[in-house]
């Protein structure tokens, strides 16, 4: 019964345009239905209007990622995956998510010492596809935050794109850039290290997925308060101040 209700499934999502009968064959169900939600969530969210939200208001997700280098296009692949919820002016830690993912791949010296991930946690990881299948469906239509973005993007663009031929359409503010626009000449760089002790926050277990997503959303929420102090009410007009910088 459960193997027709899973049959039934995929041909709904096949009549829907969500994915081929080539595709499934090749993926099998589960594979094929998880590409259909991430196809779907993907469409879904190009509908999404952001720009007018109120910051004080807007629920977003903090995202980062631990991989097993700076190359994705080179075999690098993602370690693990880790986000918490902020709505508003309220970091909710018991809205969180994170996995490990088995890179199918040794993972270097360095990145272990880096991230304490050993080659056995990271064998017991969770299959790609399933994390995210589980990531975007935690982000829901949420806006995304992430520091020092680029590394996070590229990942997730390659990891996407491979498992499901998409690029991630959810809108992703740097707190990067953020930094450099409220502080435009600090002298002690704008790493998240020197960020957070700038700020006067906690560091926590650095370089876990997890941990850093906390601080990087209290680091966000450190910066809100100085970007409403600005009269700068909804996201849209955030952007149009960061455009000019």
């Amino acid at each position: 019964m459960k193997q027709q209700r899973g049959v039934g499934r995929m041909w709904h999502l096949y009549k829907m345009g969500g994915i081929t009968p080539a595709v499934a064959s090749m993926l099998g169900a589960q594979n094929a239905q998880q590409m259909a939600f991430i196809r779907s969530m993907s469409k879904e969210q190009r509908k999404q209007p952001v720009m007018d939200q109120p910051l004080r208001e807007m629920e977003v997700v903090v995202f980062d990622l631990e991989t097993t280098g700076f190359y994705p296009l080179n075999g690098d692949e993602i370690l693990s995956v880790g986000a918490v919820v902020l709505k508003g002016e309220e970091l909710q830690e018991s809205r969180s998510f994170y996995s490990l993912v088995n890179p199918k791949r040794r993972v270097p010296k360095h990145i272990t010492d880096l991230t304490g991930i050993t080659n056995e946690m990271a064998e017991n990881g969770s299959e790609l596809m399933q994390v995210l299948h589980d990531f975007m469906e935690f982000i829901d239509r949420r806006m995304l935050i992430a520091h020092a973005s680029g590394h996070d993007k590229q990942f997730l663009n390659a990891a996407l794109w491979r498992t499901s031929k998409i690029n991630l359409t959810h809108r992703v503010l740097d707190t990067m850039m953020v930094a450099k626009w409220l502080d435009p000449n600090r002298d002690n760089g704008y790493g998240l290290d020197e960020l957070l002790t700038g700020a006067g926050i906690e560091i926590t277990k650095r370089h876990h997925a997890l941990e850093d997503s906390i601080m990087t959303a209290k680091l966000w929420l450190h910066y809100l308060k100085k970007i409403m102090e600005r009269n700068i009410v909804t996201l849209g007009d955030l952007y149009a101040y960061l455009s000019k910088h």
